[in-house]
């Protein structure tokens, strides 16, 4: 038994985020020395425009800007970006993330739970991000869309959509590396290299070895692995086959293997004196510091994932108007894992665990271009098989196994169409028709087994206005629906009590497969972004977003076992986000960001609340850069961030004793580049003031279980360099 959720930190992605204009335009200084935004092209539409273009509150961050930050993964995303919180869910996964954006993410990870916000890379859908790392060195761009993208991006996107675009193989041939050496243990190497062939095959590929100390020792065990270590090896091949001016074939390969120590959480005993861990005699000073691990389960210490993938996108200029493109790919991935829930030596609540996903998917595009008139359209299908397995666990002293399987099939067919009524107004309007079938099974200690299927289907459906301003600034009014397939109760025990305590047993005939809806979001959305001055470049957006049948997975504890099952709930969002970078002077910038929500949950219980939301986030990153006699630069920067208090389960009840404190965070960077400009080395420190923090909290009504950040101080040298 585990709690966490998919793991995007298969990203690794490093963004950078320094407020709007450092990641959707880079700064640069021209020959006056005077500062400009760049703009840059995006594709989060599946078409080519500029980002102050995209009707959606949109993040774009550049490669250039990845360092700089020292953003190692998505939980480190989660402290720069408006309305975005990423925390690890327990599970024992180092690298395990959970991002919720604008209040819907996902807080479990097993096979029949989906995930609120959907990931892709380079056009590839992950369904299922656990053991799936992605080196920093070949990646361009990632673009976050905030809010429901259910026409162009499909299912599980309800939330948002993140969207890597890895580097393509160049023209020329070019080499990076890239070297970091930190305390605790820090040493990250990776190599990226493109080179042309010919004049019609160019190769690149990339390799990366990260990996960092633990935070704690394990002390019940004689074992020479730490308490939140990781050592993870990865690595991407792309061959671009180009045999005319019109047609292209990508083929891309990439695979990763991290092996890891059980990431850090803690037990609370004490705090609930009728539970039955305290029953049992366990008390909190057997579970010891907060980030060492009394555990005495040795199986449960080492824990480990990898991941292999393969694609191939055809691209073909059907004609000087027509664009045709097709994305084929497969993906397999598999972990184990496992907590020890008692945190002591005592085998009394252990659940080992390892699980594997088998992915395929098939996109056919067409994008069409025709004066006033464009569009998008194309037929798409996405198929998995996964299973989650339990074969021995440990329960208030008693054995028993799980195990859990899911088949899904998808199929989709959408259309997005824009026409410009003039240079200053466009309008939108997009169609996606969505069918989902799920064969799902679970057993149980030979107490209980259950098998089921069901069949979704749903409309999603946008329109969007968007009006130019002037020549840099843009605004834009949107409503969009998104769409989520009902889901099967991840571990459904059949007899549970009310989450919100108010006593007594619900019987359910079957809970694996419960009263499944669709899961459904319409969000009307307002904003205006751009350059509004030669000093100053800006984005505002706001919103409010209405979610029907939005499941929470709550947890608590049977006499059989523990239990997981979906609260399905209604839900309303309402909130503002800015980002924005302001030139105060030369080479001197400010960036900032600022998110607010307010969450209403609809609920029978007063105290229901969306979990993992903060009310408020927010950044500010000043960044410094002054030239040197030699020619060269040197660049100083700060980041502050700044994350509100929050609930780590869906209930706001004292009595839960889920409440996250707030918490702020300061990062420094010095570099220095040459006048050849080719290479960079740089001195850093990351959470200078080694804040301490919950990532996230789980009541069963026996314990409750605090997961810890994995985010201790850290300083260090990092090195890059281009030939």
């Amino acid at each position: 038994m585990q709690y966490t959720t998919p793991k995007l930190s298969a990203l690794a992605i490093a963004i950078t985020l320094s407020g709007f204009a450092a990641n959707t335009h880079a700064q640069q200084q021209n020959d006056a020395g005077e500062s400009v935004f760049e703009e840059i092209i995006v594709t989060a539409t599946k078409r080519e425009q500029s980002a102050y273009d995209v009707p959606s509150a949109l993040s774009v961050f550049s490669a250039s800007k990845i360092e700089e930050q020292g953003i190692n993964d998505l939980i480190d995303i989660g402290k720069f970006v408006p309305n975005l919180n990423v925390t690890s869910f327990g599970g024992g996964q180092v690298s395990s993330a959970n991002p919720f954006i604008r209040g819907i993410g996902l807080q479990d990870h097993l096979i029949t739970t989906d995930p609120g916000v959907g990931v892709y890379v380079d056009g590839v859908y992950l369904g299922r991000q656990i053991g799936q790392n992605w080196s920093l060195a070949n990646i361009d761009r990632v673009e976050v869309l905030r809010g429901p993208q259910g026409t162009l991006y499909g299912r599980n996107s309800i939330g948002g959509a993140i969207n890597i675009i890895t580097r393509k193989p160049g023209e020329e041939t070019s080499n990076r590396i890239a070297l970091q050496v930190g305390s605790r243990g820090r040493l990250n190497a990776q190599y990226y290299g493109s080179a042309k062939i010919s004049e019609q095959l160019a190769i690149s590929g990339s390799l990366g070895y990260n990996s960092r100390d633990g935070i704690g020792n394990f002390t019940s065990l004689d074992t020479g692995t730490e308490v939140g270590e990781y050592e993870d090896i990865s690595g991407r091949v792309s061959v671009l086959w180009t045999p005319s001016a019109n047609f292209s074939l990508l083929f891309a390969a990439d695979g990763n293997d991290q092996d890891s120590g059980l990431g850090p959480y803690t037990t609370l005993i004490d705090e609930l004196p009728n539970g039955a861990v305290f029953q049992s005699g366990l008390r909190n000073s057997d579970v010891g510091a907060p980030y060492d691990n009394a555990t005495g389960q040795a199986d449960l210490v080492d824990i480990g994932n990898s991941a292999s993938g393969f694609s191939i996108t055809a691209d073909w200029e059907a004609t000087e108007n027509l664009n045709i493109k097709f994305i084929a790919s497969t993906r397999e991935s598999d972990y184990t894992t496992g907590l020890d829930d008692d945190s002591t030596a005592v085998n009394f609540l252990a659940f080992g665990e390892s699980g594997e996903s088998d992915q395929t998917s098939y996109e056919l595009q067409f994008n069409g271009d025709y004066g006033q008139l464009d569009f998008v359209a194309g037929l798409y299908y996405f198929e998995e098989d996964g299973s989650n397995d339990q074969p021995a666990f440990t329960f208030n002293g008693g054995g028993g196994s799980e195990f859990l399987r899911q088949e899904l099939s998808s199929f989709a067919v959408y259309a997005n169409v824009g026409y410009n009524i003039n240079d200053d107004w466009r309008v939108a309007g997009g169609l996606r028709y969505t069918e989902d079938e799920k064969d799902g099974f679970v057993a149980i200690s030979g107490l209980f087994d259950a098998s089921a299927n069901e069949k979704f289907d749903e409309l999603s459906w946008d329109l969007s206005a968007t009006y130019e301003v002037n020549d840099t600034v843009t605004a834009y009014g949107t409503v969009a629906s998104g769409f989520q397939s009902g889901q099967f109760n991840p571990r459904p025990f059949c007899l549970f009590g009310d989450f919100f305590g108010n006593g007594g047993v619900i019987p359910v005939p079957n809970c694996f497969d419960q009263d499944l809806e669709n899961i459904t979001a319409l969000n009307y959305e307002a904003g205006i972004k751009g350059q509004v001055s030669d000093n100053l470049q800006m984005s505002l957006a706001l919103f409010y977003t209405d979610y029907s049948d939005l499941p929470y997975q709550v947890s608590n504890t049977t006499n059989e076992g523990f239990n997981t099952v979906n609260l399905i709930v209604d839900q309303t969002s309402s909130g503002v986000e800015w980002e924005s970078s302001w030139r105060i002077a030369d080479g001197f910038f400010l960036n900032t960001s600022l998110g607010y929500i307010d969450v209403d949950v609809k609920n029978d219980n007063p105290f229901a609340a969306a979990p993992l939301t903060p009310e408020v986030t927010a950044s500010i990153s000043p960044e410094y850069t002054f030239g040197l006699a030699n020619g060269g630069s040197v660049t100083l920067r700060g980041d502050y961030s700044y994350r509100d208090d929050l609930f780590g389960e869906p209930s706001s009840d004292p009595g839960r004793l889920t409440q996250i404190e707030s918490r702020d965070l300061i990062n420094l960077d010095f570099s220095y580049t040459p006048p050849s400009e080719n290479w960079t080395i740089a001195a850093y420190g990351r959470n200078v003031s080694d804040e301490r923090y919950d990532n996230a909290r789980l009541n069963t009504g026996d314990y409750v279980l605090r997961i810890l950040s994995n985010d201790a101080s850290e300083f260090g040298v990092r090195f890059n360099m281009d030939f």
